[in-house]
């Protein structure tokens, strides 16, 4: 129960706020300790993501302490434990349980879609008409049409409200602006000075109400990551609409309570106008299309679409800077040119990288444009650079691993008549392309927030998998228990049972012999792992009964138990 009330809240706060997502998590660990306490089972299921995820961490431990830059990248090793989450899910979550967190989660961003569209139509913070020739936000580049809409962490809905947070911080301070210019959203800071404080209006500025041309972000400041969440939970609910739509016995109104969520969630992503998101977004919502319809069905989720990358084309117009559509802003430039630094470097040091976040003491020392540190806006790209290329074939491997897991689950689940549990592993196969697809020119997978959330959904995969394995052998025990055994199962039966003794009997008799008086000493040499063995003896074979380690040459067992010692190839095979 405590980890289900931490799972809910996990899935209420996973939209909007890693802090209190991290702090829903706290119950969950708790909850899964206090589990192994009373039962003495971690409940881990084995499957394909296990060893690239192991092999993939282990590397980033290794580029850690290999870094360019150790005293940065060793702390920052405390961001793997996100993975965490993935076997928490796992190990704790069961069928409805994995249905109802979902559901939670889902209806958590369409309130942070319904939020955004309240933020777009009251506007954001104050949009700048004038400036006066005094104004410090002349330091900012920042012109008419731009916007301030957080000072000091605070949001500000008035050039008034600006002042006072102006005059209340410490003179000499740097004081944090969250600014909007051009459509693009950026962190700055102004320097307080005694002046500045003096006049009857510090910030200098003239406006003429709010702004309504912003990338939407819910109740979180950072639309990158609001939107590769909606992505995800896009496609959970598509995968959940469509598996009620192939069912006749199923509920009508879940197939409309879904279809619509995931709409509105979509509509949450075009609101963000991320590119790479809203391509992610069409490709997911293809793959999970092309399994799951036939027909005039698949012909009208393709033209939804269409049309909604056609609403995020006009979004992207109508908020972004003049050719964000063809690519030729300056933010695509901007990544252009740091990627192609980094891609660079990565022969520098391709087996363990450069470190993670060593650039930030050597941005400009590597040859990296502009002050404002940012991180190369690929994953792949990304990983190759500061962990090598190891991690990032480790990496490649463990989304295949992913996708491979989430496809399989799907496919077994796609004749049973439970529609929640098809619609989760049929929207998972398209949340993991679609994340795979933004991870090209994304680091989404860097990104706390998100990796919470990817790891959760795979974590969530692997316990319905497991959960419909069981249920095959529960069905098949069911059909064995109704009819009579066969012979050949009693005889195999009887086998088993007889090996099982022989061996018992047999391992037991060489530790007897073995425990008597022992032969006079003779001269011993070492072997390559270092064990003490008779000069031209072959080396020992170590035998295993029960709790019991015991090392014995292969001519003394063949001797002792009566063996032809020229079966002693025996021994060595």
């Amino acid at each position: 129960m405590v980890a289900l009330t931490g799972f809910a809240l996990y899935a209420i706060f996973a939209p909007h706020s890693i802090a209190g997502a991290e702090l829903g998590l706290i119950p969950v660990g708790a909850g899964w300790v206090m589990r192994l306490l009373a039962t003495g089972r971690a409940g881990f299921r084995r499957s394909a993501i296990d060893l690239p995820v192991l092999l993939f961490l282990g590397w980033t431990v290794l580029s850690s302490v290999f870094s360019e830059e150790p005293g940065v990248s060793v702390p920052k090793l405390q961001s793997t434990l996100v993975v965490l989450l993935f076997y928490f899910a796992q190990s704790l979550l069961t069928r409805r349980a994995a249905v109802a967190v979902a559901v939670l989660m889902i209806a958590s961003g369409v309130a942070g879609v319904a939020a955004s569209a309240v933020d777009l139509a009251r506007g954001r913070g104050v949009m700048l008409e004038e400036l006066s020739p005094e104004s410090p936000f002349h330091e900012l580049q920042m012109g008419a049409g731009d916007a301030v809409w957080r000072v000091g962490g605070a949001r500000v809905r008035s050039t008034q409200e600006i002042d006072d947070s102006i005059r209340r911080a410490s003179t000499g301070s740097s004081l944090p602006v969250s600014v909007i210019i051009g459509g693009e959203h950026g962190e700055r800071v102004i320097t307080v000075t005694d002046e500045m404080k003096a006049r009857a209006s510090p910030s200098g500025i003239r406006s003429s109400g709010p702004t309504r041309r912003f990338r939407a972000s819910g109740w979180t400041r950072h639309y990158e990551t609001f939107s590769e969440t909606l992505q995800i939970l896009a496609q959970l609910a598509l995968g959940l609409a469509l598996a009620h739509a192939q069912r006749r016995d199923a509920r009508r109104k879940y197939f409309y309570l879904a279809l619509a969520a995931s709409a509105l969630l979509a509509v949450g992503v075009v609101l963000t106008a991320m590119r790479t998101v809203l391509v992610a977004l069409a490709f997911g919502a293809c793959v999970i299309t092309l399994r799951a319809t036939r027909g005039r069905a698949r012909l009208l989720v393709l033209l939804l679409i269409i049309l909604s990358l056609a609403a995020g084309a006009f979004s992207v117009w109508r908020t972004r800077d003049a050719g964000a559509l063809r690519l030729e802003d300056h933010s695509a430039s901007l990544r252009w040119q740091v990627a192609r630094v980094g891609l660079a470097r990565i022969p520098m040091h391709p087996v363990f990288g450069h470190g993670m976040d060593a650039v930030k003491r050597h941005w400009t020392e590597w040859g990296f444009p502009g002050t404002d540190m940012i991180h190369l806006h690929s994953t792949p790209l990304q990983i190759a650079f500061d962990r090598g290329l190891p991690a990032l074939i480790f990496w490649l491997w463990l989304m295949l691993a992913c996708l491979w897991t989430a496809t399989r689950a799907e496919k077994q689940f796609r004749d049973f008549t439970d529609a929640s549990l098809h619609g989760l592993l049929l929207g998972a196969t398209g949340a993991i392309a679609g994340f795979c697809c933004s991870s090209l020119v994304n680091y989404n997978f860097g990104d706390a927030e998100v990796a919470l959330v990817f790891w959760w959904l795979m974590g969530m995969t692997v316990a319905l998998s497991a959960s419909e394995e069981n249920a095959k052998l529960k069905m098949q025990n069911a059909k064995l228990s109704r009819r009579k055994p066969h012979l050949n199962e009693k005889w195999f039966s009887a086998f088993l049972f007889a090996f099982f003794i022989f061996n018992f009997a047999f391992l037991n008799h060489v530790r007897e012999i073995l425990a008597r008086p022992g032969e006079p000493p003779v001269a011993e040499e070492k072997d390559d792992e270092g064990e003490a063995r008779e000069v031209g003896q072959a080396a020992p074979v170590r035998l295993r009964a029960f709790e019991h380690d015991v090392a014995v040459a292969p001519h003394q067992v063949c001797e002792r138990v009566g063996v032809n010692p020229g079966a002693e190839a025996f021994w060595h095979n």
